[in-house]
């Protein structure tokens, strides 16, 4: 036996702990000129970077189903290559979406596995028309004391993702609309 039982790799995989995870990138904003109100998630969804970079891409977010709530006279683009005509919905409506992270590592999409966080520069976007900032759940709310620096109203929302179930969809759309009335969006 002697020495050769040192040169025999171990059988044992590695926690996951162990392994390094991934830095993830984050989207781009959709905002123009015209962005009243800023709406800012966490970081999006492992579902949303895998699917073309699109914000909210998972079927159980209920972020677009809350905006066409807002929104009923004004139909949301339906189909697999709607993405670019629902962006330009959002801007029609004075909306823009972005994250508070630019990056980060994660497994998964739990706003709690998020690690080694990059913010993204919000002040550096130049909204000339931003009247409001609407963080979408409390990971991102939890940027708060930098949006509101900014000098406009910043408010919390409840988190559109399907993790947050403990808001019935009423509920999360009432406090939606009342962000989007209180700005005149609606």
């Amino acid at each position: 036996m002697g020495g050769d039982s040192a040169k025999m790799p171990s059988m044992n995989p590695p926690a996951a702990a162990d392994i390094a995870s991934q830095m993830l990138t984050g989207l781009a904003p959709i905002v123009s000129p015209a962005t009243v109100v800023l709406i800012l998630g966490s970081f999006p969804g492992a579902r949303s970077l895998a699917q073309q970079q699109q914000y909210y891409a998972h079927p159980q977010n209920q972020f677009w189903k809350i905006l066409q709530a807002v929104w009923p006279d004004h139909p949301l683009p339906l189909g697999a290559d709607s993405y670019v005509e629902k962006t330009q919905w959002l801007l029609d409506r004075g909306l823009g979406v972005w994250d508070v992270y630019a990056a980060c590592e994660r497994e998964g999409s739990l706003d709690s596995a998020i690690r080694a966080p990059v913010a993204n520069d919000i002040a550096g976007l130049h909204l000339p028309r931003l009247a409001a900032i609407a963080h979408n759940g409390g990971e991102s709310f939890k940027h708060a004391r930098h949006t509101r620096t900014l000098g406009v109203p910043v408010y919390p929302l409840p988190s559109t993702s399907p993790a947050n179930a403990s808001w019935r969809f009423e509920r999360k759309l009432a406090a939606w609309r009342e962000v989007f009335v209180a700005h005149k969006l609606i």
